[in-house]
């Protein structure tokens, strides 16, 4: 995660450099609950290589710790479009009688089910006064802490790459000055994710999450 807060405060920088002086560097925190519906797990046991087939119904626990979270940069130009980057740290949690059907004792994906995206967003500054609507979308990857042990002791735990994800969001924010303001969206996430498990098995499910964020944001 330090490789990550890292990137985020290199970009920040890189863009507070490279911007022109008409253009807005944000930056944004945020908290709330997320959720993620029911997805198919697919895969092959570790150990004995025997395929396994099952819906999950995944749980979020927005608030259990690691809470969930996530942190935005974007770079405003004067035509009210942004561009940045955007890291996500929900959760995903298999039921434990859904997962002991299949032969796992942990199935999580807690510490997070991190997603990383690069944003377009669009804005509508200056036309309601004190409040600010927009939209967004990003494409970029899923790196979650992949937890998992199978019944019969294998463990993997461990941050993994795990393929393609991406984002959308609409919200409003609240200023409550030049500089600080609040905020409040909905916002979507879905990844397809083929993760390794230790003793040679494997893990694939597509996630998605969807969460209401209240944060707030820092412009210069």
């Amino acid at each position: 995660m330090r490789l990550i807060l890292s990137f985020f405060a290199g970009l920040t920088v890189l863009l507070a450099l490279s911007a022109p002086a008409s253009a807005q560097i944000e930056l944004s925190f945020y908290g709330g609950t997320q959720s993620s519906p029911h997805s198919r797990v697919t895969g092959t046991y570790p150990g004995t290589g025997a395929p396994f087939n099952a819906l999950i119904g995944w749980e979020g626990k927005s608030f259990s710790p690691p809470p969930y979270y996530g942190a935005r940069v974007m770079w405003w130009q004067r035509s009210d479009l942004g561009f940045g980057a955007e890291l996500t740290h929900a959760k995903t949690y298999a039921p434990e009688a859904e997962r002991n059907v299949i032969g796992f004792n942990r199935m999580e994906f807690t510490d997070g089910h991190n997603i990383i995206t690069l944003n377009v967003m669009k804005r509508w500054n200056d036309r309601f006064g004190s409040f600010t609507p927009y939209v967004g979308a990003g494409l970029g990857l899923a790196l979650p802490h992949v937890d998992v042990t199978s019944a019969n002791g294998h463990q993997t735990l461990g941050y993994q790459l795990t393929g393609p994800a991406a984002r959308l969001t609409a919200g409003m924010k609240y200023d409550l000055t030049d500089n600080w303001a609040l905020f409040g969206e909905y916002q979507f996430t879905y990844s397809s994710n083929k993760a390794k498990l230790v003793g040679g098995g494997t893990l694939n499910t597509d996630i998605i999450t969807n969460a209401i964020n209240i944060g707030v944001s820092y412009s210069f």
